[in-house]
């Protein structure tokens, strides 16, 4: 039996987005495919709200995450982590070599400005890293606010992880200065994973050329001045499958409107949120909730899995808590093409198998 995804990725992908993968293959050093790639690039930048240059990489968003931190830090890197994410964005310059520190935000609890501020201020950094949302603890940091923090640092080169959230909640590229804004397919953008996108402005171009030991796959420099040169093509074979059915579900996306998707996240959002003070305990710091996910104190000391196991009998599949939080609580989410209507259901499910009243 199918189980609908009520998980933080991989979602549910619509049957004509999945259809679209299985479009007949072209040459990807042909001028169909720099028309599909331009395409794609177009329409991301609509929902990065950013004029800068659009990367794709046939990757997860980690590739894209490993990339930026290797081809960008000429000096030291701060990573301000709010979960596990942050933490593996920590882990990456570790395991390239890349010097950086790690400046970790109790779980639930977000990066503010006042931690911004006393890192930037030592002169130490030359890029920052930022989880605008943090799907481990189901957190959504302030990015207005922290942009206001490092945009007095202008030498610094920032990348944000909107891997579980653009698409589903507002992203302001070029409002925030942000230089690689990461996100993947899988998520908020409602396809199959095996791709991961992002911005990279002129400033990060710059930064990448001080900057030797970048590697050849994720060297962003390098997919950057490919794709000037070979107009919009990519220095390793892509998945066409994926671009064919990104450059479909951005259309979709689109027609939709981008003001009426992020609205109905939220207004997914808002029903989990009232279920879970009802019954349990929201996790996060309830001023910083996700807009794509909730993650729930398990108050009640259920048995997650015995209740998803009993959810896929019905159809249906949450998530455990990740981490150092599994069991600790669960987690639902509302993302991509999923509709309140869908999330209603599910709750009256969950409820019924708990025996909520």
């Amino acid at each position: 039996m199918h189980k609908r995804l009520f998980i933080p990725g991989p979602v549910e992908v619509a049957d004509d987005v999945l259809q679209k993968m299985a479009t007949p293959q072209i040459s990807h050093r042909g001028k169909e495919a720099s028309a599909l790639q331009r395409n794609i690039s177009d329409k991301m930048r609509k929902v990065f709200n950013t004029k800068e240059e659009i990367l794709l990489s046939t990757s997860s968003g980690s590739g894209l995450m490993e990339g930026a931190v290797r081809s960008c830090t000429a000096k030291r890197a701060a990573v301000f982590s709010v979960g596990a994410f942050g933490n593996r964005w920590f882990e990456m310059c570790t395991s390239n070599g890349v010097p950086a520190d790690k400046i970790e935000s109790e779980w639930g609890q977000p990066t503010t400005p006042e931690m911004l501020e006393a890192a930037l201020s030592t002169g130490k950094y030359d890029l920052i890293t930022i989880t605008m949302n943090e799907t481990s603890t189901g957190l959504m940091n302030d990015m207005k606010a922290l942009s206001d923090v490092y945009k007095k640092y202008p030498e610094v080169v920032v990348c944000v992880d909107t891997v579980s959230n653009a698409a589903g909640t507002e992203v302001k590229v070029d409002e925030w200065a942000i230089d690689i804004c990461i996100t993947s397919t899988q998520k908020c953008l409602g396809l199959p994973a095996g791709m991961a996108i992002c911005s990279f402005s002129k400033k990060a171009v710059e930064r990448a050329k001080q900057v030797t030991n970048r590697g050849i796959y994720f060297d962003l420099l390098g997919m950057y001045d490919y794709i000037q040169k070979k107009d919009y093509q990519y220095p390793s074979t892509p998945s066409l499958a994926h671009m064919f059915a990104l450059d479909y579900q951005l259309d979709k996306i689109l027609a939709e409107g981008l003001e009426n998707r992020f609205a109905r996240h939220i207004a997914g959002a808002e029903l989990v949120r009232a279920w879970a003070r009802k019954y349990f305990e929201v996790f996060p710091d309830e001023n910083f909730l996700s807009n794509t996910l909730t993650n729930i104190k398990n108050t009640r000391e259920i048995n997650v899995s015995d209740l998803n196991k009993k959810l896929g009998e019905k159809g249906f599949m949450i998530s455990n808590g990740y981490g150092k939080l599994k069991d600790k609580t669960f987690r639902i989410a509302h993302m991509a093409e999923t509709t309140p209507k869908e999330i209603e259901e599910l709750l009256v499910l969950i409820s019924d198998i708990l025996g909520l009243k």
